[in-house]
This record gives structure tokens, C-alpha cells and sequence, in this order.
């Protein structure tokens, strides 16, 4: 049976927003975190890792299947996160790691499910698209973590990498819009 495990990326002080998005939470008073820990939960992942950083601990929320790394570079950018995050995997049982990150309000399990589909093999690359723009969550499979840390630096993420091994990529259009909320007056 191959395991996929959830990465959620949540490190970043969220300069814009005037707190770290691990931090914030809905009118509701549901946390981002434990939102976006849901849908990589409820999508089908056995277990969720979360990267944070500059929210410290605080950041940590009691949640069912889900631990926690911190990313010492975290102010370096998401590549240094995500790199975290992927050696943090690799010590695991996970065949392939579903990225998702923290500030995708409109995201659900829906999109997750269609990611992950019917199969997944450690050689598996995938990614949502949204009117034509590639977002969140990305399916990577184990057999690329190693070459994918090798070249992450910065606040360069997986992109490149992604188009030049031809991602497959997943339309969830009728899903969701993918839009990242990076400031207050852009929440919903």
C-alpha cells in the first residue's frame, strides 16, 4: 500500500498579512492551520507534517495524525521550507508527500482527492491548475525528494522542477480558485 503523507507550508512571518499565517484564523475563529491540516487529512493523506517557522511554537495545534517541524532558515523562503520539509519526509515511511500551504482559504479536501486520483507511485508528479494557473497542492513522489532538495534554494519552490520533469497537470478549476490571501483586505 503506498502512503502519502501531507506537507503543509506554513513558515513564513506573512509580512503582508502583519502575522504568520499559522497564526490567523476565520471570522469563525477556525485557525488556517487546522483548516489546511484538513484538507490534506480528509483528502486522503495517512498523516500531516507541518513546516513552520517564524510563528515558533505557538504555531502548534493539537491535532489528530499531524507533527510538526520547525525550519531554522524559514526566513530564507518557501524553497528553504519546502526543503525542510522534504528531509523531514524522508525519514518516514511516506512514498510521495502532498504539498499544500497555509494560505489557500478556498482549498478543500475536493481538490486533494482529485490530486491524489486512483493512483500513486513514488515516481508521481502532480499538480492543481486553476484557469490555466498552476497553484496548490502538488503530489510529489518520493523518488523526487532527494533531486528536488538538491536544487530548492531561496523563495524559489518547485516550480521549475515541476515543468521540467512534465508534471502532470490537474484542472480543479470547477473546484476552487487556488487565490492565496496575502493580505488582510483580501480574506474572506
Amino acid at each position: 500500500m503506498v502512503t502519502v503523507q501531507g506537507l503543509l507550508l506554513a513558515a513564513g512571518a506573512g509580512r503582508r498579512m502583519g502575522m504568520p499565517k499559522a497564526l490567523k484564523r476565520d471570522p469563525d475563529g477556525t485557525s488556517w492551520l487546522a483548516r489546511s491540516v484538513g484538507v490534506l487529512d480528509e483528502g486522503g493523506c495517512t498523516a500531516v507534517s507541518v513546516v513552520l517557522g517564524a510563528s515558533g511554537p505557538a504555531g502548534e495545534v493539537s491535532l489528530p495524525r499531524t507533527d510538526y517541524v520547525h525550519c531554522p532558515a524559514w526566513e530564507e523562503g518557501i524553497g528553504a521550507s519546502l526543503a525542510c520539509g522534504l528531509r523531514h519526509l524522508a525519514t518516514t515511511d511516506a512514498d510521495a508527500a502532498l504539498v499544500h500551504l497555509v494560505d489557500l482559504p478556498d482549498v478543500g479536501a475536493v481538490v486533494a482527492q482529485r490530486i491524489l486520483g486512483d493512483t500513486v507511485e513514488r515516481g508521481s508528479l502532480r499538480r492543481a491548475v486553476y484557469d490555466g494557473v498552476v497553484g496548490h497542492p502538488a503530489l510529489i513522489g518520493r523518488d523526487h525528494w532527494a533531486p528536488l532538495v538538491a536544487e530548492l534554494a531561496g523563495d524559489r519552490g518547485a516550480g521549475a522542477y515541476l515543468r521540467r520533469h512534465s508534471a502532470q497537470e490537474i484542472d480543479c478549476s470547477d473546484l476552487a480558485t487556488g487565490v492565496d490571501v496575502d493580505a488582510p483586505d483580501t480574506t474572506r
